[in-house]
Order: C-alpha cells, then structure tokens, then sequence
C-alpha cells in the first residue's frame, strides 16, 4: 500500500518489434495475415454482452484488394442504438461501484493479451482491414494501445490520489466519481489504437459506452472486442454498435442520460455534434463532457540554417508514412530559396525508392488510401495541380483503382502560399511545398501561422537557436503538439500528450492525464469532528462584552 492506495506496476513504453527479415514476429505475422485472409468473417455487433446478428450485411475488402472479402459486417438500426443504451444503463450501478483496482486489473490484463497472444492477431486484423504497413501496424494497434492501457492506470491511480489538505478537527476528501449516465464513443479508421482507447479510457474510470467505429475500421475493431471481453470488461461496460452516424445521433444526442463524447473524426462531423448538443443541452441530466479531436493541416517549417537531409527525411516520413492518412502528417512544407535545391533532391530520391503496393510485401512502404471516396478527392486534386501554371508536380502525380485504392507518394509546388492544397485538409499522401525568400523567416512565421483554421501539429527545422526560440513563441497557438528538428507525426503516450487546438479540436491530450479528468465529476466531502453548538463567533463577544468561552463551545 502506497497512501492508502494500491501500487501499481510502473508503466514503460512497450518496445517495437522490428520485423526484420528472418525474425519470429516476421513469421508469425505472416501465419496470421494468411490465417484471416483464408476467412470469410461474419462480424455481429456487441450488446449487453450478446452478439447481435441483423441479416442486413456490408462487405469487408482490404483497401489494397478490394475483389478480396475479409468478411461481413452486420448492420444495426436505431433500435440497436437503444438496446446499447439500455445495457450500458443497466450495468452501470456495479461498475460504477466497483472498486478501481479491479478495473485497472482488467486493462492491464488487456495490455498483456495484446502485448502477446493477440499482438500477431492485431496487427494483421489492422493491416488487412485498414492498409497499413507492418511497422505501420505495430506502432498503432500494438504498441501504441498497450501504452494506453498501462499509463491510463498509472493515471486514474494518480486522479484518485489527489486529495486536498484537511484542517485540524476535520477530514476533507475529494470522490471522482464516474459520469451520471453514458459517453459515446465515436471512432476513426486510421488509428487502431484510438479505436481502443476512446472507449475503454472512458470506461476505465467507471462510465459505461456506447462504441460507434467507422466502418473503414470494423475488422480490427472486433478484436479489440474481443480482447476486451477475454481481459474482463463485464457486460454491458463496452456496448459495439454498427450504424451510420445520424441513426446514432438521433437516439444518443436525445436522450436524458446522455453524459459525453469521446470523439475522433472530421471537423464537420464534430461542430454538427456539437451544435445538436447545444440545442439538446435543456434535455440532459447534466451537461455533457465534449472531447474531440477533429484533423489538422500540418506543417513543416525550415529555417535558412536547416540541415537539408534532415528537412527532407522529415518531410519523407512525416508526409508519407500510412499515406498520409494520419491526423498529424505533414501536408505544407514551407522551405527557404536557399535549401529548396538541395532538399528537393533528396525528396525526390527518396520518393523515387519507395515501393508500393499490397500489405503482405514487406518491402512496401506505401500501401493503399482506405476508400474509392478518398482516392477520388486526391485524385481531383493531383489532376487540378497539374493543370494550373500555379502549380509544379515535382514527384508522384499517379494513380490506380484497378486492384486496389493506390495513390503514389505526389509533392505540388506552389507558388502561391495559399494555393488550395495549402490550405485544405486533403488526408492522404499529397504534399504541397512553398518556396520562401530566406530573408523573410518572421513574414513565413506569420504565413504558417494564420494560413489554416487548423491547430493540430508542427514542425520547425533550425541549427539557429534564437530562430527555434522565436518560432516557438510566434507559432504558440498554431500547434498543440510542437515539434523541433522532428518530424510532426509519431506522438508516444506518457511522453507527448496528443491533440490540438483551434478547428483541431478540445486538445483534451490522449496519453495524459488530463484526458482522464473530463470522465469524472468530482464530489468534494468535508467531515467535521467535533461540530459547533453555538452560532456566535468571537468578534461577536457575550451580552456582558465579556469573550466567549471557546473552550465552551464558542467555536
């Protein structure tokens, strides 16, 4: 016991697993990408612990295949949404009331059965279902998941700690209690990870969920149900629904025990949800936790003094990786005259040594964008670049629907700093680069800062100290997660709190444990021992302007 609380175990980083050609995690990821693509999965929704099959199916193709099926996926209706509801509702009073060792119990369980037996099972659910890489799918669906589980407990151990000081005489403790009624958990399809923690944060601090995935992210997201229920989350606790959005909405955002979101998704999508919310607010219990992280339109700044192979291989990773479908990948790069020459000649080499194609070839790098909807925006937008004298393709340029949803790795240069792709979140590997006088570092800073609504992620590249210190500060609000001499992406849980502000959303931080805050409402408790009988204070004195007898009972 450590201040009356039960230690936990310290939580590290779990290692990557390098799937280096001839290593046992290589194999065995091999063995399960051909074990699931060998089935033909019938996926039911999850609720109050039962499978719920409807006959209404969608299939299941990999991006990178789309003539293969994985599976199908049963759709759900507004009934579904309620009977969620209900057996969330309904297993709330012993969750709620349970104490929270067991529950950090039942998550670090969940990181060991991920951390092993299901680790090959992840990854591979992921890399089918959702197109990335193996490396790609370690970071997220492995590692950055367990990281989840285990530093969440280490934080929820530190929310319950915090305790405020007590007078003599009395005792003041502070209860975090869970919400009063449900969250809904809405989740994206590029992270994995998310799709694991946005729910199971929430109810690891005693709420119950109810879990829309998008449906790009189904197939890895019923193994992680799957996982959660073989750690120990009880019935009801995690409730996995399959409708569209407004099905959804239109059940949760009306009801009376409606308690929060936890959000990931598109700025649209959120400012609507938000909006409902406000004009529903008079029909809640209590007003209702919003969390949401929306996109971003993230930047790549170098200054004059910048290594060039630095900025460039910042720029081939952080622009390129899981085709740029990430939250925080870079998609305007902003170089000075006097590097672009040279920084462009790396890029380009390095594009021109990418390989691309199916997820089962380990040698790819780039691998397919998730939907036929996505590869028709970039390719309207590649299209427009290379008709416009505005604009210059200098790597890329190509597509493929044939076999599967393939956008080459493309880098416009605009001459305009806000020509559209500058300016629009394009979510995938399309890269737009503008060329700055080198005297002019203070007017880019400016540019950087006002040319999107985004606040999400950012990047400055400097060997100058005082043009690091005076990005830093100009760019203050332009990124919630600021990166120097790094790329913007790769954010680790326990060591760069995620999320942004602005349009990028609330910048609750994932990863820290301000996140786990908005998911309890506190109860502050003030117990007096020896309480007063008598109401008079001592500046009051007696009716015979003598003092009162505190020893009496004057206080």
């Amino acid at each position: 016991m450590a201040n009356g609380f039960f230690n936990v175990p310290t939580p590290v980083n779990e290692p990557v697993k390098g799937y280096a050609p001839g290593s046992p995690e290589r194999a065995e990821l091999h063995r399960e990408l051909k074990r699931l693509k060998q089935l033909e999965l019938d996926i039911p929704m999850h609720i109050g612990g039962e499978e719920v099959r409807t006959g209404n199916t969608q299939r299941i193709s990999p991006p990178h295949d789309h003539q293969h099926t994985l599976g199908h996926f049963h759709l759900g209706e507004a009934s579904h949404v309620q009977q969620a509801v209900d057996a969330a509702l309904a297993a709330r009073p012993a969750w709620s009331e349970m104490p929270w060792e067991h529950r950090a119990a039942i998550f670090l369980k969940a990181a060991e059965l991920l951390a092993g037996p299901y680790r090959a099972r992840i990854n591979a659910a992921t890399m089918l279902g959702q197109s990335k890489n193996a490396f790609q799918a370690e970071i997220d669906a492995a590692c950055e998941l367990i990281d989840f589980f285990r530093y969440n407990v280490h934080f929820m151990r530190e929310i319950y700690e915090q305790q405020p000081q007590s007078s003599a005489g009395m005792w003041n403790r502070l209860e975090h209690r869970p919400l009063e009624g449900f969250v809904f958990a809405l989740t994206p399809f590029n992270f994995t990870s998310i799709a694991g923690n946005l729910p199971s944060c929430v109810a690891m601090m005693g709420n119950v969920v109810v879990w829309k995935p998008a449906n790009t992210q189904i197939y890895s997201a019923q193994v992680l149900m799957e996982l959660f229920k073989e750690a120990g989350v009880p019935d009801g606790v995690i409730n996995l629904v399959y409708v569209d959005g407004p099905t959804a909405g239109e059940v949760l955002f009306n009801h009376r025990d409606f308690a929060g979101i936890h959000f990931t998704g598109s700025t649209g999508v959120f400012q609507n949800i938000w909006k409902t919310i406000g004009q529903n607010i008079h029909k809640y219990k209590s007003y209702p936790r919003i969390v949401g992280e929306t996109g971003g339109k993230d930047f790549i700044l170098a200054h004059p003094s910048a290594h060039a192979k630095v900025v460039a291989t910042a720029i081939t990773r952080g622009a390129f990786e899981y085709q740029g479908q990430k939250c925080s990948a870079a998609s305007r790069v902003y170089l000075p005259n006097n590097l672009y020459e040279e920084v462009k000649g790396y890029l380009v080499e390095d594009l021109k040594s990418l390989k691309m194609g199916d997820v089962e070839d380990f040698s790819n790098f780039i691998n397919a964008v998730i939907t036929e909807a996505s590869f028709d925006k970039l390719a309207k937008y590649i299209d427009g670049a290379k008709a416009d004298p505005e604009a210059e393709i200098i790597a890329g340029g190509n597509y493929d629907k044939s076999k599967g949803y393939f956008v080459e790795p493309t880098v416009i240069v605009a001459k305009d700093p806000k020509y559209v792709t500058m300016c629009e979140e394009l979510f995938g590997p399309v890269l737009t680069v503008h060329v700055y006088d080198a005297d002019k570092f203070e007017e880019t800073l400016d540019l950087v800062d006002s040319t999107s609504p985004y606040a999400l992620t950012g990047a400055v590249f400097s060997q100058d100290r005082y043009a690091i210190d005076l990005a830093s500060k100009r760019l203050q609000n332009a990124a919630g997660n600021f990166y120097i001499n790094d790329k913007p992406t790769g954010a680790v849980v326990g060591q760069q709190p995620f999320g942004g502000a602005r349009a990028s959303g609330t910048n609750d931080k994932a990863g820290s444990i301000l996140n786990l805050l908005r998911w309890v409402s506190p109860r502050a408790i003030k117990e007096t021992f020896v309480p007063p009988v008598d109401y008079r204070y001592p500046f009051l004195g007696t009716d015979t302007g003598e003092k009162l007898d505190v020893a009496a009972g004057g206080f």
